[in-house]
């Protein structure tokens, strides 16, 4: 456990002061396209990246809510004290604010108030998927406020079909403007149920930048729904251009015949998220 905690503590520190190598090498391409002030934001936010790598600052003063999901193998150790595992990411989100530092941004909804430690109900959140194997697999999410604001779903019609999901996606990305933070990574679910949509959108932006479904359907759907994004020309922070957004990923789940949920969630383009592999002796390895 105390390996696991300090290995945390450390990846937290990574992800809010780095940037995927993934994302980073989407950016430098969405600079060569851009010019005047869309090409002068990107060129910001690379400076921003790079001050965070040398000087091991936050890249962005909003260091987001923290997420976990995890994929817990059936034979892990721990397992069977499952209990034990959120007490020790509850204290690696209280290191995490002060040693890298995080900004506190758990509020009660009812009182306002702010414990200054990234702790409250139910945050740093925690979902769970039971799996096969003898390791944990942690997918770490740091969500900002502005991309999490603009989260949206849309029950469908569900006579309106495939052309109807391209239409509902690409006019969300166009009255989100520059508010989510772009270029941003969207993800999109479909299906399901209302909770599950938008939950397999938060999944999908987990993927890495420029990995594509395995489903073909699904993946040239991704590709169509980028390249008609980035012709809409909200560009880099809204200030026009052709990068809206970096990537469109996609998951989806079968759903009632009566109602067809989409779920849209943006994260914004310093995409902090990192996956690693938590080793039976508690070891942590980062996976690229």
């Amino acid at each position: 456990m105390k390996l696991l905690e300090d290995g945390l503590v450390e990846v937290i520190k990574r992800t809010a002061t780095t940037i995927t190598p993934a994302t980073l090498e989407a950016l430098k391409r969405a600079k060569e396209r851009e010019e005047g002030p869309a090409r002068g934001q990107i060129e910001t936010m690379l400076k921003a990246i790079e001050i965070g790598k040398t000087k091991g600052i936050p890249i962005c003063q909003d260091t987001g809510t923290i997420t976990f999901f995890i994929e817990a193998g059936s034979s892990f150790p721990c397992i069977k004290d499952v209990g034990k595992i959120r007490p020790v990411l509850e204290k690696v989100a209280r290191r995490a604010t002060k040693e890298t530092p995080l900004r506190p941004n758990t509020i009660d909804p009812l009182t306002h108030k702010n414990p200054g430690n990234n702790i409250g109900k139910h945050i740093p959140y925690i979902q769970w998927e039971l799996t096969d194997g003898d390791e944990l697999k942690i997918n770490l999410l740091l969500k900002g406020g502005g991309s999490e604001n603009m989260a949206h779903l849309v029950m469908m019609s569900p006579g309106r079909g495939l052309k109807g999901v391209k239409e509902v996606v690409l006019d969300w990305i166009a009255q989100m403007a520059g508010k989510p933070c772009p270029p941003t990574i969207v993800g999109v679910g479909l299906g399901g149920g209302a909770n599950i949509a938008l939950n397999l959108a938060k999944h999908a932006i987990l993927r890495r930048t420029g990995e594509h479904h395995k489903e073909k359907q699904i993946a040239d759907l991704e590709k169509e729904l980028t390249e008609k994004a980035n012709e809409l020309g909200v560009g880099p922070m809204g200030v026009g251009g052709k990068t809206t957004v970096l990537d469109v990923k996609i998951e989806y789940a079968h759903r009632h015949p009566a109602s067809f949920p989409i779920g849209i969630v943006p994260q914004c383009w310093c995409d902090r998220k990192v996956s690693l592999r938590v080793k039976p002796d508690g070891s942590v390895e980062v996976i690229e």
